[in-house]
């Protein structure tokens, strides 16, 4: 696999992470780890097809527990940490917080061997940034009873961006060890979720529907799309390029009848493809 397509690989998780938030709000009023148990259970279930069809049971041996332990840690993490977020304080001003991510896996990887982060690399992902800011400032407020949700969406996106960059590390690790990271964090959700919460199911088709969409999707076929980038892509490009995802999530809301159009909706798309433009010249540049 090329380092370009594995880069456009990548970038197909960032576009089913757009509807992350959608299908996260319309699966309401299920919990977040019960949410977590389900989504990542599908997404395992994905795997073990894939697995299958390609006979790379064999691959999964070489893969120590302490990988395991990592990639089980990083989903279940991150999944509690935005579900949560979502469902304790307003979806836009909560995934504000949490894209704060692909800037964090930019400026990360400049720590990772044989990477340098130059100049063009930081201003598109300010740029980008900005241009997040803009899809959702309008009437954020970062007080009262929500502020606990935007704690958790400030730590997913810690979470999220520690555990991308750290997958680049540990490259040589198949992909496929990303089934068992799903089903490990679906049995750790199930557990958690009996001991901590009240089980509570959908009250429509629409609701179902999410869910499943969730794990063949967003929080679960997403994770092997992603990984792939991590491993074989361009990490900066795909940190930066991943500042689609708030306006692209902008998008499938306003399409859905979720939210309404904003004014600053095309200077914010200008700002985001202006700053993942940069970053994608100045990795064609030194790449």
């Amino acid at each position: 696999m090329t380092r370009k397509s594995a880069t456009f690989i990548g970038f197909l998780a960032v576009l089913l992470w757009a509807l992350l938030a959608l299908f996260t709000v319309a699966s309401n009023p299920v919990p977040a780890l019960q949410l977590n148990a389900v989504s990542f259970a599908i997404g395992g279930v994905i795997g073990l097809f894939w697995i299958a069809k390609n006979n790379a049971w064999h691959e999964l041996r070489g893969v120590s527990p302490l990988v395991y332990a990592f990639g089980t840690v990083g989903i279940f993490g991150y999944h509690f940490l935005y579900f949560s977020s979502l469902r304790l304080a307003p979806p836009a001003e909560a995934g504000l917080i949490n894209y704060l991510w692909p800037l964090l896996i930019v400026l990360f990887s400049g720590l990772l061997p044989g990477e340098r982060l130059r100049p063009l690399h930081i201003l598109g992902a300010v740029l980008a940034l900005v241009g997040a800011l803009l899809v959702v400032a309008r009437g954020t407020s970062f007080t009262g009873e929500a502020a606990l949700g935007y704690l958790l969406a400030l730590g997913a996106a810690f979470t999220w961006a520690s555990y991308s960059v750290i997958s680049r590390r540990i490259g040589h690790v198949t992909t496929a060890s990303v089934t068992v990271f799903c089903l490990l964090a679906a049995a750790l959700s199930f557990v958690t979720h009996l001991a901590f919460e009240q089980t509570a199911w959908p009250d429509s088709m629409s609701g179902w529907g999410a869910i499943i969409a969730l794990g063949l999707g967003p929080a679960g076929g997403a994770f092997y799309l992603w990984d792939m980038g991590m491993k074989k892509g361009d990490i900066q490009l795909l940190g930066t390029a991943s500042y689609a995802a708030p306006l692209l999530s902008t998008l499938a809301l306003i399409l859905a009848g979720m939210t309404e159009p904003r004014l600053t909706l095309l200077l914010s798309a200008g700002l985001i493809m202006l700053g993942a433009g940069l970053a994608a010249y100045q990795s064609r540049q030194t790449g």
